[in-house]
Formats: C-alpha cells, sequence, structure tokens
C-alpha cells in the first residue's frame, strides 16, 4: 500500500477524521449518470464529498471535436478542488464501485495532472469499505474552502497527435483499456462507430485486479506489463479507452508496479472517430 498509489479499507478506517484528509466518492455508472450521486445520498464512507464525473471531472464537450469526457479546464479543477477543502498539503482518497476501473482512476491521475501527489485510490472500492465493516453515513461534510494552487503536469497526458504518431511505431505503444469485445467492436457502445484505434493493441483494465476488485501484487502486475509491453519503455506507453475514464486504471496499475512514464489518451475513442480519416480496426 502506498498514499500515492492505493490504500487499504482498513488504512482509510484509521485515517477517518485525520487533519488535511479528504475523500472523494467517485462512484458513476455510464448506462445510468445519476446512479453515482443517489448512491453518494443514500450512504457514503463518513467524510466523502461527491465527484461527479459528467460535472466535476469533465469539462465541455464540443461536438465532432472533443470525446465524452474530456478534461475540465485546468483552473475550473483548481475552483472545485479549493470547493472541497484541498490544497497541496491535503491527502485524497478517491473509490468507487468498480475497483477504480471506473472513476476513481481518473481522480488519481486528474489530481496528478493538476500537480498533486498525495492521492491514493481505495484498493477494492465502496465493496472493499463495506466487507471491511467500514462505517457508512448519509451526513454531507461542509470543507472549509481553500485555494488549490495549480502546478500542471501536461507531460502526463497525450494528444490525438501523438497517438496518430504512436500507433505507427514498429512496437505496439498505443494499447486500448476496453475488454476483448469492446476491442473487437462487440456489445455496448456509446459511441457510433465500434472498433478499435489502427495499430493499437489490448490492455483490458480488468487485467490488473482480483475478482474482488482489489489490485493484483506490485510484482505480479510488473510481470504482466513487463510481458504486455515486450520491451516498450513504460514512458512511450499511451492509454485509451471508450471516452477517458477507464483508461486511467491502466496508468495506476503500472505506477503500481513501480513502471513510471504511461500516460492517458483523455480524448480516447469517442474523440479519436470524430474525423473520419482515422484509420480503425476490428
Amino acid at each position: 500500500m502506498d498514499e500515492r498509489t492505493i490504500v487499504s479499507a482498513d488504512w482509510l478506517r484509521d485515517h477517518l477524521g485525520a487533519a488535511n484528509f479528504a475523500i472523494l466518492d467517485a462512484r458513476f455508472s455510464l448506462d445510468d449518470e445519476g446512479w453515482g450521486q443517489r448512491a453518494y445520498v443514500e450512504g457514503h464512507i463518513p467524510g466523502a464529498l461527491y465527484a461527479d464525473t459528467a460535472t466535476h471531472l469533465a469539462g465541455e464537450i464540443i461536438p465532432g471535436v472533443t470525446g465524452r469526457r474530456p478534461f475540465p479546464e485546468p483552473e475550473r479543477f483548481a475552483e472545485q478542488l479549493g470547493a472541497w477543502g484541498i490544497d497541496d498539503t491535503t491527502q485524497v482518497v478517491t473509490y468507487d464501485a468498480d475497483g477504480g476501473r471506473m472513476s476513481a482512476a481518473r481522480v488519481w491521475l486528474m489530481l496528478r495532472w493538476m500537480g498533486h501527489d498525495r492521492v491514493a485510490v481505495l484498493d477494492g472500492g465502496w465493496q472493499a469499505w463495506i466487507a471491511a465493516g467500514g462505517e457508512i453515513t448519509q451526513t454531507v461534510p461542509e470543507p472549509a474552502a481553500t485555494t488549490y494552487p495549480l502546478r500542471l503536469r501536461p507531460e502526463l497526458l497525450a494528444d490525438v497527435d501523438e497517438v496518430d504518431e504512436h500507433r505507427q511505431r514498429p512496437r505496439t505503444c498505443v494499447f486500448d483499456s476496453r475488454g476483448a469485445e469492446g476491442y473487437h467492436g462487440g456489445g455496448v457502445y456509446h459511441d457510433p462507430v465500434r472498433g478499435h484505434i489502427a495499430g493499437a493493441g489490448l490492455a483490458d483494465r480488468a487485467n490488473t485486479t482480483h475478482a474482488d476488485l482489489t489490485f493484483r501484487t506490485p510484482e505480479e502486475l510488473r510481470a504482466y506489463y513487463l510481458e504486455l509491453l515486450d520491451g516498450v519503455d513504460p514512458g512511450e506507453v499511451i492509454y485509451y479507452c471508450g471516452s477517458g475514464i477507464t483508461a486511467a486504471q491502466n496508468v495506476l496499475a503500472m505506477s503500481i508496479a513501480g513502471l513510471e512514464g504511461s500516460r492517458m489518451y483523455v480524448g480516447s475513442w469517442s474523440e479519436w472517430i470524430t474525423d473520419p480519416t482515422r484509420p480503425v480496426e476490428l
């Protein structure tokens, strides 16, 4: 466990109420975008504030230009962090109901993008908290607003032009974080075009966790990624997904494995397909 990657439910329980500490509930469903807010109201970890993927964690969608979940403008997100009482001294823990596979890993990556290292995902998410007998409350905290000092790290992200260049390299550098079904154009799609970015490999984010949604050990993850990358430097790796949420799980898992430097293409599939000249494969 590492306060800059993942922490356990027991660790979180021991730190509830600590000074300079914030918890963000990032539960979200692509099929029912209001579900996470309703779940939060019904019960959440004491001290947790709700971080809505569709509003707090996303910026303006420009049809034909952006994907479905662009990052917000940094200044606006810095204001949101300040409203949550988060500054550069705050330890942040975030969770979802998917072991980090949905929005918790995105929160983790967004905070790192904003220059914040003291952020971790709750290993196993909401289910792990329940299984550990963690307390649940309906009380909504009222944090004292602060000012978040923006120190943006644009190098943590990749844009569409970099993806286009990396996908054409002799060795696979761009990886799709969806499952094999979605990679090959099957299953439920939230976009009008099916398939994957031409030249991209498959790195199903589900391979990073156990059946109970806790992460595999750092040693297991390291072995998995070293085989997957087949000699490609982690710093050359770009992950994407459908709309720029779940690919963050792979970036987080590589950090857990001690393989730093991979990046996320936030626009992801939903941005790639806005230009019909960009090649796709099934």
